[in-house]
This record gives structure tokens, sequence and C-alpha cells, in this order.
């Protein structure tokens, strides 16, 4: 690990039993962990999808022809594919096969509208896109524009006819040989920030960062005792996340993925854990929280989860009480960012569990800092703007040089979190820097209001924000989804947190709502509902 001999690692002695502290990373591309697992684990099920599916070596050699279909209408080293894909088999087959043909990956959300398309294909110069047919209309109105020459269509309809038929490109194994990087340094990965902070920008994941992180991943989990294991594939992998958590890391350990396309249909996703009985389930609090409130949960049994790692969102500690309950297994809340490939902290799955992020990730290093001057290290439970480095973190945003100088700095990469460690080394994220509340002078965090609120027998869903205040400047107002056949009301959600909050942390306003609005990883738009909030206060005047 590099590092200067001065930083405090109080983490190291809580360390989970188990887990190495270091691990040592071969210098490979990501694809070539494909053909090591395909190696090893040949007639083991890679992939499930709606009851078919695809053996490690059906897939390593699917993304061989893949590959070798795209080199051969043009792909070349160096050149950015799209991938507009759902969590269907095309997508890793697609994603592995474009790495072989010696281009990048860029990740892309296959619900953009095609302004949003044009604009991420423009920034990346994509030419080439491998688009699932459903999203074609969206994909034709933005590929004029934005110089893209190649369009290659899957029709999901086809593999569930016939496994891969319309995935070859090429028929036959024949073709040019894999492309290979000069470098494990090199770009594996364009994955674009949500765009949830400001502009969207393409991070720079190289082989090594994405290697690394699904490794550390694969360090983190308990072996399991019986071989293989299922691992839930609901969250998406064009977010990444889910490609690191479900696709990478399950291809390390020779684990199946049953994948399903839509993580917001929890009723078909609970009839898919009680039909395929996944035991790991990387998913998000939302997909947590709809679970639980489903009212036919008590149908279907969910007792063979035994590990969940909970990302993209804070987990309030009582869903992660109640999901426990209902499954017997472990749910624990990690933390990672997508210029870290994602993942630098988690709670132990078998150690001491907080109401926190956890410890850092072996070979990974954290600091809080002075947000006003992050060569300033902070102590020991200050709050301050969190730092991380490893061999996780990205090389750089795309084409922006000044905004990644802003956020590298001597190998440290400012997280735009703000948190604090405890004795232990376990961090807590306090909140988004931009999403801190100042109310007469004092600083109120999104997060800590929203944990009261999530405590409210009545309340499954909430979100907080601050609203302008002409005597406080800023005032607190929630936005809450009550469960089904639960009731409550303005004044009664007020008195409960007047009882367990400060005087300027109690929300001085609660608007009821169906739904909050979510980006497709289950994060609260928090400025979504402050824009609403500005725009009603402007047409007020």
């Amino acid at each position: 690990m590099q590092g200067e001999a001065t930083i405090d690692r109080p983490w190291l002695a809580s360390w989970p039993a188990g887990v190495p502290k270091s691990i040592d990373y071969p210098d490979i591309a990501v694809d070539e962990l494909l053909r090591r697992a395909a190696k090893k684990y040949a007639n083991r099920p890679a992939i499930s999808f709606y009851g078919k599916s695809i053996s490690y070596g059906e897939l390593d050699a699917a993304a061989d022809r893949f590959a070798a279909g795209l080199r051969k209408i043009g792909v070349r080293r160096g050149d950015r594919v799209s991938l507009v894909l759902p969590n269907t088999p095309h997508f890793i087959v697609a994603f592995f096969g474009v790495l072989r043909a010696g281009g990048i990956v860029v990740q892309t959300n296959p619900l953009y509208t095609a302004r949003e398309l044009e604009q991420l294909w423009t920034d990346a110069g994509v030419q080439t896109v491998i688009a699932l047919d459903l999203f074609w209309h969206n994909v034709s109105k933005a590929t004029t524009n934005a110089g893209v020459r190649r369009v290659v269509v899957c029709d999901v309809g086809e593999f569930l006819k016939t496994p891969l038929r319309q995935l070859y490109l090429v028929r036959t194994a024949g073709g040019p040989a894999p492309e290979k990087p000069e470098s494990v340094d090199e770009v594996a990965v364009l994955q674009y920030t949500g765009g949830t902070t400001g502009t969207s920008k393409g991070a720079m994941l190289t082989h090594r960062n994405l290697v690394a992180n699904a490794m550390q991943t694969a360090a983190w989990f308990p072996q399991a005792t019986h071989g293989p294991e299922k691992v839930l594939g609901a969250i998406p992998m064009f977010h990444v996340y889910g490609l690191t958590a479900v696709m990478l890391f399950s291809i390390v350990t020779g684990n199946e993925v049953v994948l399903y396309p839509n993580p917001r249909e929890i009723g078909a996703i609970l009839k898919l854990i009680n039909k395929t009985k996944p035991s790991l389930f990387p998913g998000v609090p939302t997909m947590y929280i709809a679970i639980l409130r489903h009212p036919r949960l008590a149908k279907y049994d969910l007792r063979s989860i035994r590990a969940c790692l909970s990302g993209a969102a804070p987990l309030p500690n009582e869903v992660r009480k109640q999901f426990e309950s209902a499954t017997g297994g472990r749910l624990v809340e990690g933390y990672g960012l997508t210029e870290a490939s994602p993942v630098t902290h988690c709670n132990p799955l078998n150690g001491v569990v907080k109401e926190c992020i956890g410890i850092p990730f072996p070979d990974t290093d954290a600091k809080v800092v002075d947000p006003d001057d992050p060569s300033r290290e902070l102590s020991q439970g200050e709050v301050g703007e969190l730092a991380v480095r490893g061999p996780q973190v990205m090389k750089g945003y795309w084409n922006k040089p000044e905004e990644t100088r802003k956020v590298l700095r001597d190998g440290w990469l400012l997280t735009g979190d703000l948190a604090k460690m405890d004795p232990d080394g376990y961090f807590y994220i306090v909140d988004r820097k931009k999403d801190m509340i100042i109310c007469s002078g004092y600083n109120v965090y999104p997060r800590e209001v929203e944990e009261v609120l999530f405590m409210h027998p009545a309340i499954g869903e909430a979100a907080a924000i601050g609203v302008p205040d002409p005597y406080r400047g800023e005032s607190v107002k929630a936005f809450v989804v009550l469960k089904p056949g639960k009731t409550a009301t303005e004044a009664d959600i007020i008195a409960f947190c007047k009882e367990r909050l400060a005087p300027f942390k109690v929300p001085k306003a609660v608007e009821f709502a169906t739904a909050l609005p979510m980006s497709l990883v289950g994060k609260v738009l928090r400025r979504q509902l402050r824009e609403q909030e500005l725009a009603k206060a402007s047409t007020t005047r």
C-alpha cells in the first residue's frame, strides 16, 4: 500500500476475521477475469435469465464471437462503444466483447431521453452503439447529431428462443484474436456520474481499477460453505455499483448471476427470490424498503438470503433491522462513488456492524480533511470532507483536466461527502457538502432528519431539504410517503421530530407524496425537490 507513515489507520484493529488486509492484484485486463473463470468453471452456470442458463464456457465463447463481429464492422482499439442495455445476457456478452475488440465501454442508462443520449455520446466521442430493440426509438433520434456511425440492435425475444444466437454477429468461432491493452492503466470503462451535482462527467475507470475493486469486493464476502452461490442481479449493471458488486464480483468468485432487468418490479423480484433461492443480494435501500412494504411479503420465502450489501444511498437503521428479521440474513451498509469503481468502505459481514458506512476496503486509505483546505487532516470525531485512495480510484474525468484537478489531490480522491471517523476506524457519512442546510447559522444534515422520520411507524419513505426562510435563512422541509394503510398528519410528524431532534433541525413543514423522485439506482433526488420548491416560491411572489 502506498502511503505516508503518518496516516492513522485505526480500522486495522477492527479488521474482520478471514478478510485479507492486502491483496496481490494480477496485472490483467478486465476481460481476462472472464477468461480465467471460464477455464476454472467451464460448465458452471454464469447467468440465468427467465429460466434459461449460460455456462461460463459458453459466455466466454460468446464474448469472443461478439468481439470478432465488432472488429469486422469497424470497431478499433480505443473506440468508445455505448451499451444501451438493461440487465439481460446481452449486456454481459457485449461488455466483454467490446473490451476484447479493444474498445472502451461507455456505460449508458437505457432510460435516457434522446437529448441526454446525444449529450453523452457527443462528450464521449461514441461512434458505435449496442442497444436493445426496446430502446430503438430514443437511440434512433439521438444518433443523427451525435456522430454515431454504427448501431448493433439486440432482440431479447431471440435470446429466449435460442440462447445467444442473435449475439454472435460472427457465426463461426474464427476471427481476429482479442485485443489486449498495452497497460492495465488504460481506460476500460467511461462511467458517467449521475449529474445530480452538476454537469455529468465521464469517470475514466481503468482495467486496474475494476479488477482491483472486484477482487476487494470478493474478499469482503465470507466464503460460502457449500460451493458456488447465486447472486441476485436486479440492480442495473450499467451503473458501476451493479457492474462491480454483481457482475464482476460474481465472475471473480465463480458464482451464478440471476438476472432481472427492472429493479422497480418488486413483486416479480420477490417471486424470483422465492423460486431461484439466491444467497447474495447486492441492493439499494429503496429496494429493501419496497420489499418490506410489499403487501404480499409474507407469501414469499426469503430465507435463502444470507448476505446483502447496501449501497448507492444511506441505509436507515430501521430498514436494516426489519430486513434482517424478514430474511434471517445479514444486511450491511457500504459506501462508494463512481470515481472509485465504486466501493471504498463497508461494514463487516462477519464482524462489528455499526450505523455507518463501515471501514475501508483492503488496500484502501481514508481520512477526513478540512473542506476548505484538503491538505489539512482533521482529528478523530471532527466532521470534514472524506478523502480516499486506493487501487480502485479513477484515472480522472474524460477530457476534463480542470475538474480532475479539483477532486484528485496527490493520489487522494475528494469525495464531496462530509464524514467523521470514530476511534475504531469506522466512518460515518454526515451528508453531501452541497445538501447541507444552514438554519439560523446552524448546520443541519438532511440524513439525520431522515433517520428520525424513518423511525415514525407510518412513514415508508422520507427526504429532507432546505427551503428559503426569511427569518432563519433556510428551514427544514420534509417529504414523506406513508406506508400502505397508515395515516399521519403534518402535526403528528412534526411533534414526533420535536421529541428526537434539536429545535433548529425539526421540519417546519411536511409534504405528503405518493412517491419521491429517485435515480434508477435508488438515490432520492433532493436537488429535484429543491428545484420544485424554488419554482413554487417564484410563482407565489
